[in-house]
């Protein structure tokens, strides 16, 4: 029994010990599901692209609110450094390595996704979009 006890408190130790290694697997199971759905939607899916996830970032759209253009028009363009909203209030770093809990709650990405995409592109932000953005959020 002793040796059970201390197997589930060296476990949790390490796993306290390494929040990022936590964060990252929270992330990585959502890039899973968003992979399995990119597969879906077309099965010449190949995977993420850190590249078109900065890119999408960054570009302008012009089918959301003339104010928010571009994901970077609030989050900025270094997503290791925090953004403002259009009123002022200060907005955590997206970057995993910045705010290495942002992506553990599945429930709560799909919050954001859902509001930030129809703002910023005036529509829902695909499997592929949503893949290629987190992975760049998970490089920085």
């Amino acid at each position: 029994m002793k040796a059970v006890l201390y197997a589930i408190a060296a476990a949790l130790s390490a796993g306290l010990a390494q929040p990022g290694a936590a964060a990252a697997s929270g992330i990585d199971a959502q890039l899973s599901r968003y992979a399995a759905q990119a597969r879906a939607a077309d099965a010449g899916f190949t995977g993420f692209s850190v590249e078109r996830g900065a890119q999408l970032h960054t570009q302008r759209f012009a089918g959301g609110k003339p104010e928010t253009p571009a994901c970077a028009s609030c989050h900025g363009a270094d997503p290791t450094k925090p953004g403002k909203t259009r009123t002022g209030k200060e907005i955590a770093p997206m970057a995993l390595s910045a705010s290495p809990t942002r992506y553990a709650d599945p429930a709560k990405l799909e919050k954001w996704f859902g509001r930030n995409c129809r703002e910023v592109m005036g529509r829902e932000c695909t499997p592929l979009e949503k893949g290629d953005w987190l992975s760049f959020m998970r490089a920085r």
